[in-house]
């Protein structure tokens, strides 16, 4: 079955899980209370999935690509970007959120740089897309969340390969193979969620 996208313009896009679930109350105080406790929230599911982890030599493998992704795809591209900007400076600033047991500057000028710095682009497009249907069916949001894997993925690669001084070969054997499989597993786990949470929704 070919899935239906919206073609709708940007003024007429869906909105966002959340949003659904949660709308926006009138007046700005309401409307960032609201957004600044979906930013904690979201925020502290990065760190956690960020401990449920497989060391690797250079990356570890964890869950926070699959929590990146659904909190874009949830809260949309300009909520769920923010999400993850605010994730990243909780780990500038020392906080322990990252998959090491420490925070501060060096993950975010080490090997993995580049993936944490390709979570706020995936978050963004696969929010964009889910603002415009792609949240409604299981094949249309296992498309843009894969498209949100690539992008963390050539995010890392080209860190580690030019940043890092790996180089191409050594980039892709270590640093984007070993995650091959784990994020056709996390988009197949998190496009089967999110359509099923927004059927739900429609039916109450």
């Amino acid at each position: 079955m070919t899935p239906k996208f919206d073609s709708k313009p940007a003024s007429a896009a869906r909105l966002p899980l959340m949003a659904a679930l949660w709308p926006a109350a009138h007046g700005t105080t309401a409307e960032v209370g609201r957004a600044t406790v979906l930013v904690v929230l979201g925020s502290a599911l990065l760190a956690l999935s960020a401990k449920v982890n497989v060391p690797l030599p250079y990356v570890p493998m964890t869950m926070q690509t699959l929590v990146v992704l659904m909190i874009g795809a949830g809260c949309g591209a300009r909520l769920g970007s923010i999400t993850v900007m605010a994730y990243l400076a909780e780990g500038a600033l020392g906080l322990p959120v990252f998959a090491g047991p420490v925070g501060g500057i060096a993950p975010l000028m080490g090997p993995t740089a580049g993936y944490l710095a390709g979570f706020v682009g995936a978050a963004f497009v696969t929010g964009w897309l889910s603002e415009r249907g792609w949240d409604r069916s299981v094949s249309s949001l296992f498309a843009a969340m894969a498209l949100g894997h690539v992008i963390i993925l050539a995010a890392g690669f080209a860190w580690l390969a030019a940043g890092m001084n790996f180089g191409a070969e050594k980039a892709w054997v270590v640093g984007v193979v070993p995650f091959i499989v784990g994020s056709i597993v996390k988009t197949a786990l998190g496009a089967a969620l999110l359509p099923a949470a927004r059927r739900h929704l429609d039916r109450d």
